[in-house]
Order: C-alpha cells, then sequence, then structure tokens
C-alpha cells in the first residue's frame, strides 16, 4: 500500500481546549476592575501582492484568548456582563465570497467552535460596539496597536455625542499588554505539548539537513529539505525566516539571504523552527559541509558547546537568565583567550568587553506562540527567577571576522548552538535534544549518508 511507502508522521497533541481559553479570559477579565472592558482585535490579510495576501496568521495575543482562525475579528471582554462576559465580532458568512476564499463560521459557528458567550458579524459592529462599552469607565487595549486606538477613539467619541442621551464614555485608556503577557508566560501543561511537538519537528527538520548536505549544494537547497519536513509533520512552515549560513556568512546574525554555495571545507549554521499550532520552535547547528570538522572548527565549536551545555544545565527555579548570561561570557572570553583570539586575564576582557567582537547577542529569549516570545524579562529592575512553565532558548555562539589581525585559520568560522529549554519543577527540560550536538555525534549522523 502506498501508506507504507511514506515517511512516519508524528501523532499530533491534541489543541488547546475552550475551556481553557475560557479560563485565560477569565483570569484576565479578574485582574481588571469590575467597570472595565477589553477591547482586542485579531490581525488581518496583509497584501503580498496587488491582489494576493500572505497566507494568514492570527495575532498571537488575540489567538491565547479565543483560539479563533479568521482575520478581521474583534475580541471585547465585559466583566459582569449578564449576557455574557466575552462577545466576538466576525466576518459575514457571504456565500458567493466563501466560494473563493473557504467557509467562515459567522457568529453561530464562534460560539459553537470557540465557546464565547457572544458573537455577531462585522455588520453588526458599528451598531453594537458603542452600546457594549457604555458605562465602561476604563477600556484596556494594546497601546501600540493603531486599530485598537482608532476604535477606542471611534467608540468614545460617539458615545461623548451622546451624553446628553444618559450614556457614559470611558473615562480612561489602559494598556492590557502588561497583564497578558505575564500570563502568556507561564506555559500551561497543553501549551508545553504543542511547544514540544514544534520543538520535534524543528528537530526533525534539522536531522535531514545534516543527512542531505554536502558540497556543491546551496544554501536555498538546504532550506528546502528543512522546510518539507516542517511541512510533512504537520506545521504551517517556519516560524521565522529560516537562516541557512556557509562559511562567513554564518557570522551575520540574522542572514536570511541563503542564496550562496556551500563549499567543501566550510561549517554551516543553520538557525530555523518549525511553527505548530501557532507555537514556535528554534534550534540552532552548526556542522560542517563535508562531514568532518577541520582542526580550528573543532576548537572552536567545542569552547560554544561546552558554554552552551553549562548554560542548559543551569537553567532551573530560582535561577536568572542574567546569571546563566553572565557565565556563558567568562566561558567564551576563557576559550577565546585559549585559542589566541584575545589576550589578558578572562575579566580584564570582560570589563572592557573586547569579548563583544566575538559574540554580539544575549544567550536566552523567551519562546512560545512568538519566537521571540512576550514576557518581561526584569522585575522590580532586577533580573527575574525563572518559575516553572517558563520556556527559553539557549544559544551562546562565536562569530570570527575576517580580519587581518584574526589567525587565519579563524577568520570567517560562525558557530552557535540553541535549544529550547523548558523549566521544571526538579529542573529543565530540553525540548530539542533529539538534535546532536557533540563532535562525534554530529560526524556519525553525517557519516550515514
Amino acid at each position: 500500500m502506498l501508506s507504507e511507502t511514506l515517511p512516519e508522521t508524528l501523532l499530533r497533541p491534541a489543541p488547546i481546549a475552550n475551556a481553557e481559553y475560557r479560563q485565560r479570559r477569565q483570569a484576565l477579565m479578574a485582574a481588571l476592575p469590575g467597570d472595565a472592558a477589553v477591547l482586542l482585535p485579531g490581525a488581518s490579510l496583509v497584501t503580498r501582492s496587488r491582489d494576493s495576501e500572505f497566507p494568514f496568521r492570527q495575532d498571537s495575543d488575540f489567538h491565547y484568548l479565543t483560539g479563533f482562525p479568521e482575520p478581521d475579528a474583534l475580541l471585547l471582554l465585559l466583566p459582569g456582563r449578564a449576557e455574557g462576559e466575552s462577545v466576538l465580532f466576525c466576518q459575514d458568512r457571504d456565500s458567493a465570497l466563501e466560494a473563493w476564499t473557504g467557509i467562515r463560521l459567522g457568529a453561530e459557528g464562534a460560539i459553537r467552535e470557540h465557546g464565547v458567550d457572544q458573537a455577531f458579524e462585522n455588520a453588526e459592529r458599528t451598531e453594537r460596539l458603542a452600546a457594549l462599552l457604555d458605562g465602561r469607565r476604563t477600556l484596556y487595549l494594546a497601546l501600540d496597536s493603531a486599530e485598537a486606538r482608532g476604535l477606542a477613539e471611534e467608540v468614545r467619541a460617539d458615545l461623548v455625542a451622546r451624553q446628553r442621551q444618559g450614556v457614559c464614555p470611558p473615562q480612561a485608556i489602559a494598556d492590557v499588554t502588561p497583564l497578558l503577557h505575564e500570563a502568556r508566560l507561564i506555559k500551561s501543561q497543553a501549551e508545553l505539548a504543542l511547544l514540544g511537538h514544534a520543538a520535534e519537528i524543528s528537530a526533525r527538520g534539522h536531522l535531514r539537513a545534516m543527512r542531505a548536505v554536502r558540497p556543491g549544494m546551496a544554501e536555498y537547497q538546504l532550506q528546502a529539505e528543512l522546510e518539507h519536513e516542517f511541512r510533512w509533520q504537520g506545521g504551517s512552515g517556519p516560524a521565522y525566516a529560516t537562516i541557512v549560513g556557509g562559511g562567513a556568512n554564518a557570522c551575520v546574525l540574522h542572514y536570511i539571504e541563503n542564496r550562496a554555495p556551500l563549499e567543501e571545507g566550510d561549517l554551516v549554521l543553520i538557525d530555523a523552527g518549525a511553527e505548530f499550532d501557532l507555537y514556535a520552535g528554534d534550534i540552532t547547528r552548526t556542522f560542517p559541509v563535508n562531514g568532518r570538522f577541520s582542526d580550528p572548527q573543532r576548537a572552536l565549536y567545542e569552547v560554544v558547546l561546552e558554554a552552551q551545555e553549562r548554560a542548559v544545565d543551569a537553567v532551573r527555579p530560582g535561577t536568572t537568565l542574567a546569571a546563566i548570561h553572565a557565565e556563558v561570557v567568562r566561558g567564551l572570553t576563557a576559550g577565546l583567550i585559549r585559542l589566541g583570539l584575545l589576550e589578558g586575564s578572562v575579566q580584564a576582557r570582560i570589563d572592557d568587553q573586547s569579548y563583544r567582537r566575538f559574540y554580539l547577542h544575549s544567550t536566552s529569549h523567551w519562546l512560545g506562540l512568538d519566537v521571540h516570545d512576550v514576557g518581561a524579562y526584569r522585575r522590580d529592575g532586577q533580573p527575574r527567577p525563572l518559575v516553572p512553565g517558563m520556556v527559553l532558548t539557549v544559544e551562546p555562539g562565536l562569530y570570527v571576522p575576517d580580519d587581518d589581525d584574526i589567525p587565519e585559520a579563524f577568520r570567517g568560522i560562525g558557530i552557535r548552538i540553541e535549544d529550547d529549554v523548558a523549566v521544571t519543577d526538579e529542573g529543565h527540560r530540553v525540548l530539542t535534544a533529539s538534535v546532536p550536538k557533540s563532535v562525534a555525534d554530529i560526524e556519525a549522523l553525517m557519516a550515514e549518508k
């Protein structure tokens, strides 16, 4: 049978249940004054060129509270409202348009499929919005959203104009994102399952790339191998622009041209992750195009690997990303001195920041619905301690410029190693552990080609 010849497909985790979305909305409303309201627009289609659009991707905050997958939606949260605290506006049902672009849920489908209390189609938005917000003293919205600010100003102007009729316009506008983003920072068990699945799909893509690479390929051809696996396993595609940098291209941190040939004797750095149900994977591996590290490549790689493994081991409740980063800087600086790329004492090179010639970025960022996920890194001016449910990357690197004062053997080598790590009660769990990162394991895997 045909199915017996197809590559393995991973078992999909369960989607997030409507009960969890409802709980998130209720938790947010519980943190607000009883006379407040939340106004949160979803994402819209974005024109790619002329009359074609980019594939739709829902706004992460809107998805977090609703799971609703269609464009041009609007969520209102109205604490204490007897007729229903969550109200969704969505696209109108339109059989002529649906014949071209697919079936829309409409108001009834939004209630049935996504568990909001009430829903109306967008044709009713202008008529109903002011009435729903009448008497709500503070409007909470994303202040960096021009659409949300515009809607709030429009509704308030409407209500102000009718004050003599007894309506009460909002008196204040506040930012909802600090509350919402703090909630998003701590992942539920359902979210951790989706992040783990995105990580495993990402890992399989990286394994495929390691097995497929050979001198003479183009960077974009290796990208195609990787992203084929993302799609094959049910991901929506890359969670961010895939980086495939061969040779000195690996020293460009956000290199996305991916057009150059992969040369014999060079390393290739791949920073890529799959998106699954809007949750992101994020992995970086660096490996030799021909399957064997040269001695200088190996020496520099071992410096990064030691720092990365020590940083992963340090992830546990109570520590901070700042402390982890400081130890990474110390380890990388010591390695640079050992290899002759820096001189003097480790502390001196940290103090004068000369290590930053080779290590330009932080060690970690949050991971979730966004690849650089939301949530404050500091609280009360201090680095925040890690707690169970946080998910982060650990990704030290070294990038050696092609400069005359650099030993020739190291010029143009860029190395980064990145894993996705969930903080647990006991310490941590590496979500991307299935991708090898030791020199011996990488070379053994690549020898299987």
